[in-house]
C-alpha cells in the first residue's frame, strides 16, 4: 500500500449522494421536521450544513451561530453566514457571553484560569443550545466531528462529540477538505486552519502537534493495519512521530464509546441488547 496523498481522492460524487441519503432517511425515519447544526465558520460545520441542506432543504436546516465574547471573531460569523447564504439554511445568533458567566460564577470551584476546564463547559453549553433547539423544533442535533480528530480524541466528551447523527465521522479532515470544494464551498474558508474556538488563538494543528496531511496519513496506515516501521519508512519522518499518533489513537478509546457497564443481567443494553430499528 502507498501512502500518497491520492488516497484521498475518490469518487466524492458518490460521497455526497451516501451521506445525504443517510441524513435524509435518518430524519424521516424519526419522525422529525428537519435537522439543527452549530456553524462555526470552519471547514467541518460549513460541509454538515452543506450537505443537510442538499439533502432535506436549507429551510429544514437551522444553523446556529453561538458566539460569546471571550474569543468573537466577525471574520468566523461572516464566514458562517456566506454558508448559511450560499445553502440557503435558516438561521439564529446566540451570544452566550451572559450564560457562560453565569456558570463561571456559579459552580464554586470554577477557575477562570483553568483554559481546559473552562473551555470544556464552553463547549457543552454549545450542546445545550443545540438540543434545547432540536427539543423545541422537533429536530435532529447534526454533528460536526470527522475522523482525524475522533481517531485523535480531539474532542470534548458531551460537547462537540456530542449529536444524534455525524454525516462526516468516517472522513478525514483532507477528504473533508476536498468534500468542501466539491461542494463549491469557498476555497477560502474550505482550507481555512481548523479551531475548536474555546480560547483565543486556539489552532488544532499546533495542539495535536502535527499537520493534517501527515496526520491523516498515518492513521489511515494505522487503520489498515500497516506497522509504524511501514508507515514511517513510507512517510519519510520519524517513527517516533508515528508511535506517538498510535499512542494517543489507543488512549483516546474512551471517548469513542458510551458509557460502560459491568455485564449483569442476560443482555446488557449497549454490550448483546441491541434491536434492528424495526423490531417491534
Amino acid at each position: 500500500m502507498k501512502l500518497t496523498p491520492s488516497v484521498f481522492d475518490g469518487d466524492f460524487s458518490e460521497t455526497q449522494q451516501r451521506i445525504c441519503r443517510f441524513i435524509k432517511e435518518y430524519v424521516e425515519n424519526a419522525g422529525a421536521k428537519g435537522i439543527v447544526l452549530g456553524l462555526s465558520g470552519g471547514i467541518d460545520s460549513a460541509t454538515i450544513a452543506a450537505l443537510s441542506s442538499l439533502a432535506i432543504g436549507g429551510k429544514n436546516v437551522l444553523a446556529l451561530m453561538l458566539p460569546e465574547v471571550e474569543n468573537f471573531s466577525q471574520k468566523d460569523i461572516d464566514d458562517a453566514k456566506t454558508v448559511a447564504d450560499l445553502f440557503q439554511l435558516e438561521t439564529n445568533i446566540c451570544d452566550m457571553t451572559e450564560v457562560m458567566e453565569c456558570f463561571y460564577d456559579q459552580i464554586p470551584v470554577f477557575d477562570r484560569k483553568d483554559r481546559l476546564c473552562k473551555g470544556n463547559v464552553k463547549a457543552r453549553t454549545r450542546m445545550i443550545y443545540l438540543y434545547y433547539y432540536a427539543n423545541k423544533f422537533n429536530k435532529i442535533v447534526c454533528g460536526s466531528s470527522d475522523k482525524s480528530e475522533t481517531m485523535m480524541g480531539y474532542s470534548t466528551k458531551w460537547g462537540d462529540a456530542a449529536a444524534d447523527i455525524t454525516p462526516i465521522l468516517d472522513l478525514y479532515k483532507t477528504q473533508v477538505r476536498k468534500l468542501a470544494l466539491y461542494l463549491r464551498i469557498p476555497e477560502e474558508l474550505a482550507l481555512k486552519p481548523s479551531t475548536p474556538a474555546l480560547w483565543p488563538a486556539q489552532m488544532a494543528e499546533t495542539e495535536l502537534g502535527i499537520k493534517y496531511e501527515t496526520l491523516d496519513l498515518i492513521l489511515y496506515g494505522l487503520e489498515r493495519f500497516m506497522t509504524p516501521e511501514e508507515i514511517a519508512s513510507q512517510l519519510k519522518i520519524e517513527k517516533s512521530t508515528v508511535e506517538t499518533v498510535k499512542c494517543r489513537w489507543l488512549s483516546n478509546e474512551h471517548k469513542r464509546r458510551m458509557p460502560i457497564a459491568p455485564k449483569l443481567g442476560f443482555r446488557t443494553v449497549g454490550i448483546d441488547f441491541r434491536l434492528p430499528r424495526h423490531t417491534y
